[in-house]
């Protein structure tokens, strides 16, 4: 009897803390839960790190983009952001949105579920999540350590990489 009550507690304790978000900094984590809606799916970088199946969309804005993105990420804006510009993707196709802490990529993965997308995962903790679990980051000429903070505000979520704004 003691080790079914054993356990039954160690499944209690994997399950109640399986699916649940884990970031590196909870002070971070905690700032984005009460900045998200959480209406759409979301993904950790450590999830999707080897992903090779999907597309990943990138929500910023072109200047931050061209500072540094995850690798074969195509840029569709966030103010610029029309449909159009995911027209050739296929509405089963897995694809991953990001900005830079996830709160306009939620906004845009919102739209692309409203479209009919069936497959769609907004990054939890955006770029700045992706390098903190010491995911690559890319420019055009290569691999760098620079992040683009959107702006000196936000810079303050970013403990790791270089910071451009």
């Amino acid at each position: 009897m003691r080790k079914v009550g054993l356990l039954l507690l160690v499944i209690q304790i994997a399950f109640t803390s399986f699916g649940q978000a884990k970031l590196t900094n909870p002070r971070f984590e905690q700032m984005l839960d009460s900045l998200l809606t959480h209406q759409v799916q979301e993904v950790l970088p450590g999830d999707i790190a080897m992903e090779q199946d999907c597309i990943y969309l990138d929500t910023r804005e072109k200047k931050e983009y061209k500072v540094s993105r995850i690798k074969g990420a195509t840029w569709v804006g966030y103010n610029s952001f029309a449909l159009k510009k995911v027209r050739d993707i296929p509405k089963d196709q897995k694809i991953i949105v990001y900005c830079t802490v996830g709160y306009r990529s939620e906004k845009i993965a919102e739209k692309l579920v409203n479209a009919g997308f069936t497959n769609v995962s907004n990054l939890y903790g955006g770029i700045f999540e992706w390098v903190h679990q010491d995911q690559p980051v890319y420019n055009d000429t290569g691999s760098t350590q620079e992040v683009h903070t959107y702006d000196k505000n936000w810079s303050q979520w970013l403990h790791k990489g270089i910071k451009k704004f």
